[in-house]
């Protein structure tokens, strides 16, 4: 939010919003109070997606337009790109990463991940113009069974490296294990449960990110370094 709030001009990207604006439409009503003069502009490949979102215009404060990876030659602060990627293959969802990044303003921030059709589910890396920052995990947690769950939400760039001794499955198999000790939590509800877990991932050293408070909320954050692919 800083980075909106202190930026000449507060312009957010939502690539692939879908069949609906909804996405897009949501972006402002969530930021807008909190940010004075946002933009957000919601980009489609699809003509006809562009065509049928006409009608919630309203321009500057909400556009869309037609535009890809490249960002329509925008130059935003906060890109969300969500469901994007999954049809891609690695190498080519990694040159989606460096065509994106390259487009965002100065200080801009890529938030590119994968959730579920209800959002119950969801992973997304944070990037800036050097690279991803952190990975963060949310949930509605009375859906899971284990946190592991969430690895088919793992963005390409993990996806495909959650096998055995690479970074990304240790740290799943430790969030695992540090649910099944967090069992007799399960009686004042997945919520004390899952913030056992994450306190005990903590103090076993996986570097965390951000308040603690997001934590009974379903939703942890870890530095990009904890589980990059080796």
């Amino acid at each position: 939010m800083p980075r909106l709030r202190d930026a000449a001009r507060p312009l957010v990207v939502d690539l692939g919003y879908g069949s609906s604006a909804v996405t897009t439409l949501e972006l402002a009503d969530r930021l807008g109070p909190e940010v004075r003069g946002l933009e957000v502009v919601g980009l489609e490949i699809d003509p006809a997606r562009v065509a049928a979102a006409a009608a919630d215009r309203d321009p500057p404060r909400i556009d869309f337009r037609l535009g890809g990876f490249e960002l329509a030659g925008l130059r935003p602060v906060l890109v969300r790109a969500f469901n994007v990627l999954r049809q891609y293959d690695e190498e080519s969802a990694a040159r989606a990463w460096q065509t994106m990044c390259a487009a965002l303003g100065p200080g801009g921030l890529l938030v590119e991940g994968t959730c579920d059709e209800w959002g119950r589910r969801a992973a997304w890396v944070a990037l800036d113009a050097d690279g991803p920052l952190i990975l963060t995990l949310s949930a509605r947690v009375s859906d899971l069974d284990r946190p592991s769950d969430l690895a088919e939400r793992l963005p390409k760039a993990l996806i495909h490296s959650n096998v055995p001794g690479r970074p990304v499955h240790g740290f799943l198999r430790a969030f695992d294990a540090a649910w099944a000790a967090a069992a007799g939590l399960s009686t004042f509800g997945p919520r004390q449960r899952w913030s056992a877990a994450v306190q005990a991932l903590a103090e076993q050293g996986w570097p965390f990110v951000g308040s603690s408070r997001r934590w009974k909320h379903g939703e942890v954050t870890v530095r990009w370094s904890a589980v990059a692919p080796t």
